[in-house]
């Protein structure tokens, strides 16, 4: 806690805002770096014995700059670029990129290995590019709309999801 012990407690105070500052910057990159990305990706890889994934600049500073043209409306749209893709969106705006993974995540139980398809009715499609077996970069990003919302991006190479084949 900062305190002030003397009359110069203006320097005190500004240091106590600088920790404060920074404290709350930690917070909000808290899950959101790429080592996190790649963390949460490579232990729902794991499970299924695919390759850990490698981050990769290029597919992060693409998926930010798709990322940054959703800011005014956070519309879950894709960005029909060269990559494969998952993306997200929430409402909370403590949503981290660690969610975002955990969110795809849960489309697992959609998935059936035997006839490689989605239960009737459930998307499974953002699992299986997780998990894809061929893909072995990715690069992601996280932005805030101007309506609060958070916009998340996960950009993948190659990209995943081929017709006819198993993610893993």
């Amino acid at each position: 806690m900062c305190k002030s012990l003397s009359k110069s407690s203006t320097l005190t105070t500004f240091s106590c805002l600088i920790i404060a500052t920074v404290a709350f910057v930690q917070i909000c990159h808290a899950q959101n770096s790429p080592q996190d990305y790649l963390d949460a990706h490579n232990a729902a890889r794991a499970e299924v014995g695919v390759v850990n994934i490698e981050w990769d600049s290029t597919l992060a500073s693409y998926a930010r700059r798709y990322a940054l043209s959703r800011v005014d409306d956070c519309a879950l749209l894709r960005s029909n670029g060269p990559y494969g893709e998952n993306l997200a969106v929430s409402s909370n705006p403590l949503f981290t990129g660690t969610d975002a993974v955990e969110l795809w995540l849960q489309q697992k139980v959609d998935y059936d290995y035997s006839s490689n398809t989605c239960a009737i009715g459930a998307d499974c499609l953002t699992y299986t590019q997780l998990v894809w077996h061929d893909s072995v970069n990715v690069g992601c990003a996280r932005v805030q709309c101007v309506n609060g919302w958070i916009f998340v991006m996960c950009s993948y190479n190659p990209p995943g999801n081929i017709i006819g084949q198993r993610p893993f």
